[in-house]
C-alpha cells in the first residue's frame, strides 16, 4: 500500500513538472473539514487568478489533479489574450456535511491570505458570490463578490467571446463579415451553449441544437425557431460552423472525420482529445477556433473588474477575441501549421 501511495505522488509529481508548475499548495483543517489545493501555475505575468470549485472527488489525488489541469489552462487563457495574470485554480473537496458554512468559508480565505497576494480567488463550479463575500472577511485576494459588480453567471461574457470568435472565422474561412444565414450546430445547450445560440440567432444565423436535456432543447426551438438533432447525430449535421459547449475531449479521431462543416468554434474545454487532433482538423480544411482562446469572457471580465475596471472596459477587451483568434488564424496558414499550436506557442512565449 506504501509503495502504491508513493507511485501516486510521483505521478502527481511528474504530472506538475510536465505543466510546468509552479507551486501547489495544500490544506487540511480537522476542525471545519476543509481539504483544499491551490495550484499556481505561473506568476511571471503578475499575480495568478483562478476559480475556487467546490465538487466531490473520488480521492484527494484526483482533487490535485483536476487542481494541476485547470491551473494550467488558466495560465494560458490569460497569456493567449493578454492579462497581467498568471493562472491558477482552488479545489475544495466537497464534504458530505459542512456543519458551519461560515467557518469553512473563512478558513479557506485564511489559506488563500497565507499565500500573501499570489493568488486571487474567484467563483467556480459549486461557489458564489456569497461564499466569496465570506472568503473576503479573511482576505482582500478574492473578487466575485456581491459588491464587485460581477454577475454569478459568466455565460454571457463567455458566450460573447465565443461569438465573436465565430465572427473571425466565418470572415477569415468563408469571406463573409456577417453570420446572417450561418447554419451553426451547437452541442450542449446549458448556460454558454443557451446564450451562444441567442447570440447568433439575434444575428440572423440558422441553428441545429442538441442535448440531452430536453426542456432545454425545446426552449431553443420556441425561443430561436432551431433545428434539434440526437446527441450522437450532431457530428453528422451538414453547417458551415460546429461548436461545442458541453464536454471536453470530444474532438477525436472517429468524430473528427464525421464533421461536415467548415469550422469547428465553441466554448467547451480541452475540446481536443489529443493536441495532436489539430492538425487532423487542419488536414481535413476544417478551420479550428482554440477552445482556451476564446471560451475565456468569464476569466476576462473578472480580471478586469478586480483591477477596478467596468463593464465597458470588459466588453471591450472580451471583444479583442476577433482580433486575436484572427492574428492566429493568419499565422497558422502561414506557416502551415495547427490554429492549436499557433495559440499555444503564443502563451508559452508569454509565459517564459
Amino acid at each position: 500500500m506504501l509503495k502504491k501511495q508513493i507511485s501516486v505522488v510521483d505521478s502527481l509529481m511528474r504530472y506538475a513538472r510536465l505543466l510546468g508548475y509552479g507551486d501547489v499548495h495544500l490544506k487540511v483543517d480537522q476542525k471545519t473539514g476543509l481539504k483544499a489545493i491551490i495550484a499556481v501555475h505561473n506568476l511571471k505575468r503578475g499575480p495568478a487568478i483562478g476559480g475556487c470549485r467546490l465538487a466531490t472527488y473520488e480521492t484527494m489525488d484526483k482533487a490535485i489533479e483536476d487542481a494541476l489541469r485547470l491551473g494550467y489552462m488558466m495560465s494560458y487563457k490569460a497569456a493567449i489574450n493578454n492579462l497581467p495574470h498568471g493562472g491558477a485554480k482552488a479545489v475544495i473537496i466537497k464534504p458530505s456535511v459542512i456543519d458551519d458554512k461560515e467557518a469553512f468559508f473563512e478558513k479557506f480565505g485564511d489559506f488563500v491570505h497565507e499565500l500573501g497576494g499570489s493568488y486571487l480567488t474567484a467563483v467556480d463550479s459549486g461557489t458564489s458570490p456569497a461564499e466569496m463575500d465570506i472568503i473576503a472577511r479573511r482576505t482582500p485576494y478574492v473578487t466575485c463578490t456581491t459588491t464587485s459588480g460581477i454577475d454569478s453567471d459568466p455565460s454571457p461574457v463567455t458566450a460573447l467571446g465565443v461569438r465573436r470568435a465565430i465572427q473571425a472565422a466565418v470572415k477569415f474561412k468563408m469571406g463573409r463579415d456577417s453570420v446572417e444565414g450561418i447554419h451553426v450546430a451547437i452541442q450542449g445547450i446549458g448556460h454558454v451553449g443557451y446564450a451562444l445560440a441567442q447570440e447568433l440567432h439575434a444575428l440572423g444565423a440558422k441553428l441545429t441544437v442538441t442535448d440531452v436535456n430536453l426542456k432545454s432543447l425545446q426552449r431553443c426551438v420556441d425561443e430561436f425557431n432551431a433545428n434539434v438533432c440526437a446527441p450522437e447525430e450532431i457530428y453528422h449535421v451538414e453547417a458551415d460552423v460546429f461548436a461545442p459547449c458541453a464536454m471536453g475531449k470530444v474532438l477525436n479521431l472517429k468524430t473528427i472525420n464525421q464533421l461536415k462543416v467548415a469550422i469547428v468554434a465553441g466554448s467547451a474545454n480541452n475540446q481536443l482529445s489529443h493536441s495532436h487532433y489539430g492538425s487532423l482538423l487542419q488536414d481535413r480544411g476544417i478551420l479550428y477556433a482554440p477552445d482556451f482562446l476564446i471560451n475565456a469572457g468569464g476569466l476576462i471580465h473578472v480580471a478586469v473588474i478586480y483591477d477596478n475596471g467596468d463593464m465597458k472596459r470588459s466588453l471591450e477587451q472580451i471583444n479583442r477575441i476577433y482580433d486575436t483568434v484572427y492574428d492566429v488564424f493568419e499565422r497558422a496558414a502561414h506557416e502551415n501549421c495547427a490554429t492549436n499550436k499557433i495559440a499555444e506557442g503564443i502563451a508559452k512565449d508569454r509565459l517564459k
